[in-house]
């Protein structure tokens, strides 16, 4: 995988402390490595839907942040991430303890870079994938 900026794991943490919907929802960050990113959320029923279960949209929000901060990484020093497009699989009801939301990318370029994460589910120590998502991230300059 080309590195391209050993600066990013640093910019992605500092750029992740600042979003208060990670905050919010709990969502803290596991892991950080040059084309991926582990994020983790403890089960919160605030978050849930109306069968218990966590919410679909919280479950896509931070597999959406884990798949861009991921492209993030890899990103010129100069470039912020913004999502393109995504599609999300639900396989699962989201039924756990904990949920590890995993990012990686599958292909970076200057401008768009293409991700695939999941969303595991942490219930009695075992672990289900219960969504997975395939997202294209894009590099933008100028936002500031």
């Amino acid at each position: 995988m080309n590195y391209r900026n050993p600066e990013a794991v640093a910019r992605m943490r500092a750029d992740f402390d600042r979003q208060g919907a990670m905050a919010a929802m709990g969502i803290t960050v596991g892991d950080v490595a040059p084309g991926r990113v582990v994020l983790e959320m403890p089960f919160n029923a605030d978050f849930g839907q109306h069968h218990g279960f966590m919410h679909a949209g919280v479950i896509t929000t931070a597999m959406d942040s884990a798949c861009g901060f991921a492209a993030f990484t890899l990103m010129e020093a100069d470039a912020e991430v913004l999502t393109v497009e995504f599609k999300c699989n639900f396989m699962a009801p989201a039924k756990g303890d904990a949920f590890r939301f995993e990012g990686n990318v599958v292909k970076a370029g200057r401008t768009l870079t293409f991700t695939e994460g999941r969303a595991v589910a942490i219930d009695a120590g075992q672990e289900k994938v219960v969504a997975t998502i395939s997202a294209t991230m894009m590099a933008v300059r100028g936002l500031q």
